[in-house]
């Protein structure tokens, strides 16, 4: 299947950089569709990496010097919102959000942890509306990305989701939704999968976005009372924070072999590329020093 935002940008429904649709390497989707909660009218949340032109990547390229001189600004996402097809889902219309990354950008955001980069690599395969050779080298190295550091950042997005609840002012459909279930259903089903899926990464090291789909559709249509989810919420914290302690996973990414794998991508697309890689020349040395250690030289 082709990339759906090069299908919008020929119907003039975007303009993202001419360069861009044609280098996009992965697209999927997000949000409620991903999570196995959507309903018939969801909108449609897609998340995915481009690989820009050689020069955006090494700017030296086209003569710039980092930190010297005016600066061009750097490409970092293409971002697209409420983007309305009225032709799509057979002529009943569908709206998407739609956030297309450098790559550089986007692998250094999964390497982070930060769970909405993490969860566009364990789609559903479902989800997955575009995917080249260079999209499949990162799916198949997806788990490289799973570290402890996961627990504070998903940690952190459920406190987010607990302090909205508490105090952000419904407004719009958030309205409605507080009228008919007493609090906001919506911050309290992300609150749940957050937990959920930190405890999946903790205990496990990968990653099942829809495992917890039943219980999520139950508090979105208002099953679960507010203080059912604080009450969650605190015991799941507490059992989480043993689970880090105990959890395999390293402590921090594998910077090295990350850089490697966003190298071998960007040389799947540009061709081979003159950059020497940290480590690696020292290793191959090493290997010398062996080999003539070894014939008596």
């Amino acid at each position: 299947m082709g990339s759906l935002v090069a299908a919008l940008e020929k119907k003039e429904l975007l303009h993202p950089p001419g360069w861009l649709s044609a280098n996009i390497q992965y697209e999927t989707l997000m949000g409620s569709t991903a999570y196995g909660v959507s309903t018939e009218g969801s909108d449609w949340d897609v998340y995915g990496f481009t690989i820009p032109r050689k020069d955006v990547v090494f700017p030296h390229l086209a003569g710039e010097i980092i930190g010297f001189g005016r600066q061009k600004k750097k490409f970092g996402q293409f971002e697209a919102n409420h983007i309305v097809d009225s032709s799509a889902s057979g002529g009943h219309g569908r709206e998407y959000d739609i956030t297309i990354y450098n790559i550089v950008k986007f692998l250094s955001l999964v390497m982070e942890c930060n769970p909405n980069m993490i969860d566009s690599l364990f789609t559903p395969e479902r989800c997955v509306l575009h995917c080249t050779s260079i999209g499949r080298m990162v799916l198949d190295k997806r788990k490289m990305f799973l570290h402890k550091g996961a627990y504070h950042k998903f940690r952190g997005y459920a406190f987010s989701q607990v302090h909205k609840m508490r105090t952000k002012k419904p407004e719009g459909k958030r309205r409605e939704m507080v009228d008919e279930f007493g609090y906001d259903v919506k911050y309290a089903y992300h609150l749940v999968r957050l937990l959920g899926e930190i405890e999946q990464i903790l205990s496990e090291g990968d990653l099942d976005l829809a495992r917890d789909a039943e219980r999520l559709k139950a508090i979105r249509r208002g099953e679960w009372k507010e203080q059912q989810v604080y009450d969650f919420f605190e015991q799941k914290e507490a059992a989480l924070e043993k689970l880090y302690e105990e959890s395999k996973l390293p402590w921090g990414p594998d910077e090295d072999a990350i850089k490697m794998l966003l190298l071998n991508c960007l040389e799947e697309h540009y061709g081979a590329l003159p950059i020497v890689v940290p480590g690696k020349d020292r290793a191959a040395l090493e290997e010398i020093a062996g080999v003539l250690e070894r014939c008596g030289i």
